[in-house]
């Protein structure tokens, strides 16, 4: 087991999927820090390798609200708050890393289409040891925080995807609200 582990994503919104991830690369490391990548508008570039996931439409959430979902999502799971940390990490900016995360640390990575080959290479070229735990075709990822967001706009069935936490926060978010002023997640305004 490695002491440090960096773990990454946008987690928009964050569902079951994410949590195994979330809870694998706890497992592998005595102290985990979640990256939360797209942390603001002004640390989002394109990327042709996924040129959706900097589209304002595709990032509903705030870093403070993914933080939150993160943190209480992973107490509730029974990870102690002293074992696990949450910080930005401003994936389309590596120059920056070095501000946010240990270098000596594994990077743990899932990989499922070009997005996650691009951040392997990425991650590497900053000279940072990388493991995959996962490396599958797109269509074993399993679920999508898209689909998630577009049944939320739709009113359609949805908690069963999400731990528990994230339901009832995305309560409090308002977040149907903000996804429905979203013409690309609503049917209804389409």
């Amino acid at each position: 087991m490695t002491e440090v582990g960096v773990i990454h994503g946008r987690f928009q919104v964050l569902h079951n999927d994410h949590l195994a991830y979330l809870l694998h690369g706890k497992s592998l490391c005595r102290q985990l820090i979640v990256g939360i990548t797209n942390p603001d508008p002004s640390h989002m570039r394109l990327d042709s390798a996924d040129p959706n996931r900097s589209l304002p439409e595709t990032n509903p959430l705030t870093y403070y609200e993914r933080h939150l979902l993160i943190k209480t999502v992973l107490a509730e799971a029974g990870v102690p708050l002293t074992d696990f940390s949450i910080v930005p990490l401003p994936i389309n900016f590596p120059e920056l890393f070095h501000h946010y995360v240990p270098t000596q640390a594994i990077y743990f990575l899932s990989i499922y289409d070009d997005w996650g080959r691009r951040k392997k290479d990425l991650l590497e070229g900053l000279g940072l040891s990388v493991q995959v735990i996962s490396d599958r075709p797109a269509a074993e990822k399993g679920q999508s925080a898209s689909d998630i967001r577009r049944r939320i706009a739709n009113d359609e069935p949805w908690t069963d995807l999400v731990p528990p936490a994230v339901s009832r926060l995305l309560g409090k978010f308002d977040i149907q609200t903000r996804l429905r002023q979203q013409s690309s997640f609503s049917t209804k305004n389409r």
